[in-house]
């Protein structure tokens, strides 16, 4: 611990204002999920806590607004501000978890790529590149639907949460494959490498013991950067009816609840969701930023 406070990232971190709120923001965020149960006022996913006669309340600072319910309430008379703090929960649950399986998935085919090369490698730049074609909402959307269309809605909220995570991981694993197969292939030709071959270290210990330390730099950049998108993709598909259900509602949900009264005059449902999710995304995108920067070498 006390060799990363004297380190040269710690230094530029504490040399950087932007970051260092987009940190605590993103904290403050992800502890508000974490202590859901904790400091939420009402649990939004206990059909027996929520009253229909609480529905469509304006927020507390409106005249007919209710100090029992600080951000309102949506339809099914749920606690807009319970429901954004569990609504985090789940969506930096998806987030996490789609960006851990397409690192586990881009990185060992990375490596594989970069290190055998030959038919295998070229193989898996090729269907690299075909998928990098589409844009990757269609692919989670494609897997989605396939996913569901097997399982079917009735699975339950942990397998439509299970199957979004999937989409999203095998939406992005394209980008840490490439990077990680170019990195591999500077590191394979290095003393090191030819040195651990000699003393007769199997290929599999030889990248993950040896070659992979040496190439995570660029793929927490990615990863901190794909947590925002992973979160929005998430948003996206809740928002389109096919991410997490009404039930168990992610802040995509909401903003997708919100949407069919915003022009009845209660804006408060989708607008607060709304902008709990982009302050999300964007102190994730500013500390991927700042750590791009900070790992670049040209930049120093």
């Amino acid at each position: 611990m006390r060799r990363l406070l004297d380190s040269d990232l710690a230094w530029r971190f504490s040399r950087s204002p932007l970051a260092i709120l987009a940190l605590l923001v993103t904290l403050l965020m992800a502890a508000g999920a974490v202590l859901a149960p904790l400091i939420a006022p009402q649990d939004p996913f206990d059909p027996a806590s929520l009253d229909l006669m609480n529905s469509l309340i304006p927020p507390a600072f409106e005249a007919q607004g209710d100090p029992q319910f600080p951000l309102g309430t949506d339809d099914q008379g749920r606690d807009l501000f319970s429901a954004i703090l569990y609504g985090t929960r789940i969506s930096l649950m998806v987030g996490f978890a789609g960006v851990a399986l397409a690192m586990l998935i881009g990185v060992t085919l990375g490596l594989v790529a970069g290190y055998h090369g030959g038919w295998l490698g070229a193989v898996i730049m090729r269907v690299a590149d075909v998928q990098l074609t589409f844009p990757a909402i269609l692919i989670a959307l494609l897997i989605n639907g396939i996913a569901l269309a097997l399982v079917g809605k009735g699975g339950g909220t942990d397998v439509q949460i299970g199957v979004i995570v999937v989409a999203i991981g095998l939406s992005y694993w394209v980008q840490y494959a490439r990077t990680v197969r170019g990195s591999t292939l500077v590191e394979s030709r290095k003393e090191y490498v030819q040195a651990a071959r000699l003393i007769g270290l199997s290929d599999w210990t030889i990248m993950f013991r040896h070659v992979l330390p040496n190439v995570t730099g660029p793929v927490l950049v990615i990863a901190t950067i794909n947590l925002a998108l992973a979160i929005i993709t998430e948003a996206t598909l809740s928002f389109l009816g096919v991410g997490v259900p009404s039930t168990s509602p992610s802040l995509g949900t909401l903003i997708n609840i919100g949407n069919r009264f915003l022009f009845s005059g209660e804006w408060w449902i989708t607008i607060f969701p709304g902008a709990a999710l982009a302050v999300l995304a964007l102190s994730v995108n500013l500390l991927g930023d700042w750590l791009r920067d900070a790992l670049n070498p040209k930049l120093r």
